[in-house]
């Protein structure tokens, strides 16, 4: 990296007052910013090694919601109590809620770097503006990646099995890594946009409630009352979750689901992706 393009640690500066907007902003070329990225995720991936307590909901979450759900309420909601049966059906998706768990988490993290002033050191660097919120996607994706595969080896030892079916699953944890992404941005989005991390976690609680238990992550839809049926068949965490369904065990419909999750992904990703670019800029 050239002396124009280092990127220097924030804990090396003075803190100092918020920033105004940098609406003058040089412009950077795609090869810097990949550089600036780069670097910046290395930054946040040290902070972790630093901070090993960071990565605890994406090793302990994959086994509370699976032994909750499996043990709780597994013998009430598989058939004739089959917990074995439940378990099957039930950790595709979990998936899904993992990446939802995750992306939530940033947006706490970004408004939290906003209020400390970790953010207003970044934009007073010589540095791509957005490669601070790609650093933070590249980083928050591989904590996803961990979750699942602590949620697919806990889920192993409860009797999930995938044999004969490996390439669906990779498949399949990947179309849950991108549709993970497109929260990320999302959740990045409210992180810039609200003024406390108390009202994402409020926000998000009251719009991703309705949407989990209304899809076919935790019950199949059939179950429902023919109204709520239509509402969970256009939610797009039942695309979702139907879809790794399809790719991880080879049963069910597989194109429609994953055609649908990834035009939820790209209109997700489309939408907020430059907004939350724009307001890290301008944001004050």
């Amino acid at each position: 990296m050239s002396r124009g393009e280092s990127v220097t640690s924030p804990q090396a500066l003075p803190r100092s007052a918020p920033s105004a907007p940098l609406l003058d902003e040089p412009r950077i070329g795609l090869r810097a910013t990949v550089r600036h990225t780069g670097a910046l995720a290395r930054r946040n991936l040290l902070q972790i090694r630093q901070n090993p307590t960071s990565m605890t909901d994406a090793l302990l979450m994959p086994i509370v919601l699976t032994g909750l759900f499996v043990f709780v309420f597994g013998g009430a909601i598989g058939a004739g109590g089959d917990r074995a049966q439940y378990t099957t059906f039930l950790i595709p998706g979990l998936m899904v809620i993992l990446g939802m768990t995750i992306a939530m988490a940033v947006g706490v993290g970004v408004n939290d770097d906003f209020r400390t002033g970790v953010m207003d050191r970044f934009r007073t660097m010589p540095i791509a503006r957005s490669s601070v919120l790609l650093a933070k996607v590249v980083v928050e994706t591989g904590r996803m990646l961990v979750a699942l595969t602590v949620l697919l080896l806990f889920g192993a030892l409860l009797g999930f099995d995938v044999t004969g079916h490996w390439p669906g699953l990779l498949a399949a944890v990947a179309l849950t890594a991108v549709f993970g992404t497109s929260l990320v941005w999302s959740f990045m989005l409210l992180g810039l946009t609200l003024r406390t991390a108390q009202a994402i976690q409020g926000l998000s609680v009251v719009v991703l409630t309705p949407l989990q238990f209304a899809s076919s992550i935790f019950v199949p839809p059939a179950t429902m009352p023919d109204w709520l049926q239509t509402f969970t068949r256009f939610n797009p965490l039942t695309h979702m979750a139907d879809a790794a369904r399809g790719l991880a065990l080879g049963e069910g419909p597989v194109a429609g689901p994953v055609f649908w999750t990834l035009v939820w992904s790209a209109a997700i990703t489309a939408l907020t992706a430059p907004v939350a670019v724009a307001k890290f800029r301008t944001k004050t």
